[in-house]
């Protein structure tokens, strides 16, 4: 098969796909006659082709997938007008602090959150498939670890967590919106979402983040309520 007849057929299954491909996928539609160099330079030939329309190609977490270009999303918002699901600031707080530095444990994001993580914060998440539980930490009662997921980095248009933008420095949470928004059904309250979250850690950091030891006297205090002894989270 030549290659302008491999691009026809890739570029046919990637827009009729409802998931995004994997190169092993892509790979079952030609039998295994193209390797996986074969099928990446018929991918760059098919995202220069695409490169000045409306609809692009892009490469996530779960593989590849065609989609509309952020610029264009106000107007295919107006054939469906339906709002996005909300979500209120403690899911948005609690999601980031999972993203930025997992795996953590619902005591380490109290830690920081200054505030008790409720079991529905965690179970909307869980429900969403944007985390999930990854491992038990070796201390007393061996608290659950949780991580995000590949869905949650396809659903911002990621392909891995190194293109999360930094929470550091001038503009930081501001990129982070802009990251969010620029999905069509997400989160709705991005403006909030890293308000609280912590740096994101160094390059030298272990992946086992020690937590923000909490405030000497009193517990955490529910969602919803006011903390008088919420931190501020420490610099990575």
């Amino acid at each position: 098969m030549n290659t302008q007849d491999a691009k026809r057929v890739l570029e046919t299954a990637l827009i009729c796909a409802s998931q995004p491909l994997s190169l092993r996928e892509m790979r079952v539609l030609f039998e295994d006659q193209l390797g996986a160099d074969s099928l990446r330079m018929v991918l760059d030939e098919l995202m220069q082709d695409w490169r000045d329309r409306g609809v692009e190609l892009v490469r996530v977490a779960s593989g590849w997938r065609f989609q509309s270009r952020p610029e264009l999303r106000e107007y295919l918002d107006r054939l469906n007008p339906e709002k996005p699901p909300r979500y209120s600031r403690a899911v948005l707080e609690t999601l980031a602090i999972i993203a930025y530095r997992q795996p953590v444990t619902r005591g380490d994001i109290e830690d920081i959150r200054g505030v008790v993580v409720s079991s529905q914060i965690m179970k909307q998440l869980e429900d969403r498939n944007w985390i999930e539980t990854i491992g038990h930490r070796d201390a007393p009662g061996r608290p659950a670890l949780y991580a995000t997921t590949r869905q949650f980095l396809d659903d911002l248009g990621l392909g891995s967590l190194d293109q999360l933008p930094l929470l550091e420095g001038p503009g930081g949470l501001e990129a982070l919106a802009g990251l969010t928004t620029s999905q069509p059904d997400l989160l709705s309250e991005q403006g909030e979402l890293a308000l609280e979250a912590p740096q994101a850690p160094s390059e030298d950091a272990p992946p086992e983040v020690t937590p923000v030891a909490a405030q000497e006297s009193s517990a955490p205090a529910a969602d919803g309520e006011p903390a008088d002894n919420a931190q501020t989270p420490p610099e990575a």
